[in-house]
């Protein structure tokens, strides 16, 4: 029966140690084994397909890899990177789509290679004219990795830390998603059932204020909100959106109304955001408006506690916040002790 075999050449070239030939034809364990990892950023997914060759006591970097040559960033098939947005790497704009990962290894700097050939054996074919773009990172010192692997570091809503670590050895590069590829996204969701609930619309006015983004067509879908269900929160994004547009008056009136309308705990929890702010004047109106309103729920006689602790009446806060403490639910009561004490020291809470 005839057999077709990897050449020793391949192998070492492919970042794996001399081993029994491995079988072109059949499906069979492999010394640089298949791994794959995904991670979503804002609505894109990026996903890296690599074989995982392993340090196996050689010397790395400038010997098995060596410098100023490209490297399939991986072993055996082409390494490959998918986005499925448009997105940015190290600030530089790529298309969606799958592309073969290069890399050219330095002493202090490296360049990545996303090539728009992706089907490739390794990096033997590569050809820099089917680049699609080249960014230059520099490498960083890192705890031993036997087997070669990719990561991703730094997650944020809307980037990235995309880190290859092997040997002693990290090499990382940043993405950030496109945020039209994420407006895009929520239109077309905005197009599905969201459409016919308050909260669709007003969830992706947040999505925009939130991000400081499309503020015009974030003021129309809070309108669309509030047109099918008038509520504090659609109201407070809504006053968010015009504060961000600079239109203060109407901005206060938004807020105004969804003050009048919020519950004691919205109210009450929009004076905490406010007072992490540090919008300390702000947070004690709103308190005083809670401890109106709702002055014999729990939280009015929190917001009773802060009012006095600002007005230097520390007896008044410490009864208040008992009152608070025995009306609360079992799981707050105690987390409210802390508070006890400081209050007990003479300490501001609203600090």
């Amino acid at each position: 029966m005839l057999r077709t075999y990897v050449s020793i050449g391949v192998l070492l070239a492919a970042g794996a140690a001399a081993l029994p030939a491995q079988s072109l034809v059949m499906s069979l364990p492999r010394q640089s084994q298949r791994s794959a990892v995904t991670q979503r950023v804002a609505l894109t997914d990026i996903t890296i397909v690599y074989h995982r060759p392993l340090a196996s006591g050689r010397k790395i970097w400038g010997g098995a890899v060596p410098y100023g040559q490209v490297w399939r960033a991986g072993a055996n098939e082409n390494t490959t990177i998918e986005f499925t947005d448009p997105v940015t790497v190290e600030g530089q704009p790529l298309a969606k789509g799958t592309y073969g990962l290069h890399m050219i290894p330095a002493a202090d700097s490296w360049t990545v290679i996303f090539s728009k050939m992706s089907t490739a054996w390794g990096s033997f074919t590569y050809d820099q004219k089917e680049d699609a773009l080249r960014v230059t990172v520099k490498p960083q010192p890192a705890e031993m990795h036997e087997a070669l692997t990719y990561d991703f570091d730094d997650v944020k809503p809307d980037s990235a830390v995309v880190t290859l670590r092997w040997e002693k050895l990290a090499v990382p590069f940043t993405v950030k998603a496109d945020p039209e590829a994420t407006l895009a996204a929520i239109r077309a969701q905005m197009r599905n059932a969201p459409q016919y609930l308050w909260n669709g619309w007003d969830d992706a006015a947040t999505w925009c204020v939130d991000n400081h983004t499309n503020l015009d067509e974030a003021l129309r879908w809070s309108d669309r909100s509030i047109q099918m269900e008038e509520r504090f929160e659609n109201l407070m994004t809504k006053s968010r959106i015009l504060d961000e547009l600079k239109r203060p008056t109407e901005s206060a009136a938004a807020r105004t109304k969804a003050m009048e309308i919020g519950n004691a705990l919205q109210v009450y929890f929009y004076g905490r955001q406010l007072q992490t702010q540090k919008k300390k004047a702000d947070a004690i109106a709103v308190y005083r408006s809670v401890a109106k309103r709702f002055p014999d729920h729990w939280l009015g006689h929190m917001a009773k506690a802060r009012v006095a602790v600002a007005d230097a009446d520390f007896p008044t806060a410490m009864k208040e916040l008992q009152a608070a403490q025995n009306a609360a639910p079992e799981a707050q009561k105690s987390q409210l002790d802390a508070l006890k004490k400081r209050i007990e020291s003479k300490e501001d809470i609203n600090g």
